[in-house]
Order: structure tokens, then sequence, then C-alpha cells
């Protein structure tokens, strides 16, 4: 028998495992840009022999990120354990929390294939795109933890949705076209790895083709929210995004015609987790999800991109301010 567990306690170990599923994404980038792919030639041995590396540079590097990713396996287990002591227990933390296992193992199995394929740059992409989804179940657990079960309460229009769902799509896909994109670069992660057959200056073209649509779409999401008169924190939350993704455009940019700098690619790696992590944010509150241990009012779904109480007529009221929740629940219940 489990003992109970509450929820601002797993909300902080969800939290914690978001924060190392990012550490492993931006470790296992520091380990390509410093070329140290290959620094541990076996797994899960570092050696065919030893099982930690020799005192050098390369095989710490490599062997350092293996060492984050044993972390997230145990922090991992724990969320699940701690999902399954809850009462009364939520089925969508359950299913998310043994999706972070298993998304940790397939990321484990693949860096065995990164390993022994000798770097394979396709290998690699769909190593780093199957991170990119375990970030997804963290971030998605890591909301859902801090508030009550339930689907929610529609805060904006159905074509506002639709056109944030989309985003979440052009993401995706600027995501493995920038993956790709360094497949085809100079940071193969080891000496004598192949590279995508592709330019790189062609490669970097599609990348930046597609963050551009990606950018207009965020205006003019940004003004239907306006003028459709949204609920001023959805509003606030795809501003927020707007700022992240000028930024990362910003670091891409800067390091394409800086040739490529390992430390700024790195920071741009970062800011891909970033990115992501805001546009899910963003999506997730475009619903209203009460945050747990608080009293907040019933709302009526949006009709015109307006939320308003309960019992109000017609939908006449001013649009409710209203607060979607975020990673950290506020108010008593906190």
């Amino acid at each position: 028998m489990l003992p109970h567990v509450g929820p601002r306690a797993f909300l902080r170990a969800s939290q914690v495992a978001l924060g190392l599923v990012v550490l492993n994404i931006v470790s296992g980038a520091a380990v390509r840009l410093s070329d140290s792919g290959l620094g541990c030639p076996d797994w899960p041995n570092c050696s065919q022999h030893h099982l930690t590396p020799p005192l050098s540079l390369h095989p710490a590097i490599e062997f350092s990120n293996r060492l984050v990713v044993v972390a997230l396996c145990i922090v991992a287990a724990a969320v699940l354990v701690l999902a399954l002591a809850q009462r009364p227990r939520r089925r969508d933390l359950s299913w998310l929390s043994a999706g972070l296992i298993a998304g940790i193992l397939a990321e484990a199995v693949l860096g065995g294939v990164v390993v022994y394929s000798k770097l394979n740059p396709y290998v690699v992409m769909t190593h780093f795109m199957v991170g990119i989804g375990l970030l997804t179940v963290a971030v998605v657990l890591a909301l859902r933890a801090g508030r009550a079960p339930g689907a929610g309460v529609t805060m904006v229009g159905t074509g506002i949705r639709r056109l944030g769902r989309f985003m979440i799509g052009v993401l995706l896909l600027a995501i493995a076209a920038g993956t790709a994109t360094t497949g085809a670069g100079p940071h193969a992660g080891g000496k004598g790895a192949k590279r995508i057959p592709v330019p790189l200056t062609d490669m970097a073209r599609t990348h930046a083709e597609i963050v551009l649509v990606l950018a207009a779409m965020t205006l003019a999401l940004l003004y239907l929210l306006e003028h459709r008169k949204a609920p001023a924190k959805v509003t606030e939350r795809g501003r927020l995004l707007l700022v992240a993704m000028v930024a990362q455009g910003v670091i891409g940019y800067t390091q394409y015609f800086s040739h490529l700098p390992p430390l700024l690619v790195g920071v741009h790696v970062f800011g891909v987790t970033v990115v992501w992590t805001a546009m899910l944010w963003f999506y997730d509150g475009l619903s209203h999800h009460p945050v747990l241990g608080t009293a907040e009012p019933a709302l009526a779904p949006a009709v015109g991109g307006v939320v308003g109480n309960v019992g109000d007529v017609g939908g006449a009221s001013a649009p409710a301010e209203v607060g979607a929740s975020g990673f950290v629940p506020s108010g008593p219940g906190r």
C-alpha cells in the first residue's frame, strides 16, 4: 500500500523531471558540439572493460550526459510512484508518468544506436526528435500536475484553437528542419562522422523560411486575440511566445553568420526547448483550468472569443480575467 501523496509534492517532482529533460537535451548537444560523440565508444559502459570514463575531456563530457540520463531515470521512476500514490488517483497523471518512463527508455536505446552507428546523422536526428517528444510529455505532465482534473473551459473561439494547433505543427517542422541543418553542418559530434549530403546553405534557408512562416502566423494570432478581445492572460502568453521566438531567431541568424561557433549553437539548442515549451504553455492556456486548492467561479464556454461567468445572460458581461494554470499553482492551495 503506497502512502498518500499530495498534489504539491507531485507537482515539484514533475518540475524536477522537466528540468532534467531539458538538461538531457542540452548536455546531449554539448556532446556533439565538443566532438565527444565517440568519447565513450561502448554502451552502456564507457569502454569495453570500464564503466566509467578515463580522465580525459571527451569521454568525461560523453559520460556526463549518460549520468544525466541516469538521474532522469531515477526521478521519472519516482514521479510514476508518486502518481500511483495519489488519492484519488488521476489516470491522466499516471499515464503521462508512464509515458515519461517509455520516452526515457527510447532515448537510452537510441543513444546506444547512435554510438554503434558511429554518429549516423539520421540516427542522431531521430534521437533529438525523440527528445522533443519526451520534452512534450514532461511539459504536459507539469502543466496538468498543477491543476484540477478535467478538460477545462475554452477561453477562445474554435478558429484560434485551430490556428494554435497548426502553429504547433509548423514549429515541429521547423525543429526537424533545424535538426537536419545541424546534420548538414560542421558539428558532426566526432571525427570522421558522416554528414547529410545537402548543402548547409540550402538546409539553413529552408529552416529559416519555415520559421518566418511561423512568425507570421504568430503575429496573425496576436491580431486575432486583440481583435476578438480574448482574455488578457491568453494574449499575454501569446506575446511571451513571440518574444521567445524573436530571441531564438536572433540567436539563429547570429550563429549562422558567425560561422556556427559551438557555444552559440548550444545556446540555440537550449532556445529550442524554451520555444517548444512556450508553445505548449500558450496552447494549454487557451482553456481555463482551475488551480488545485482554489475556489474559482465556474466559467461559461467562449463565444466569439469572450469568456463569461456562468449565469451571465447572453455572455454580455465583460471578458473574465482568469488565470490559466502554469507550472506553479498560486493562491490558497499553494
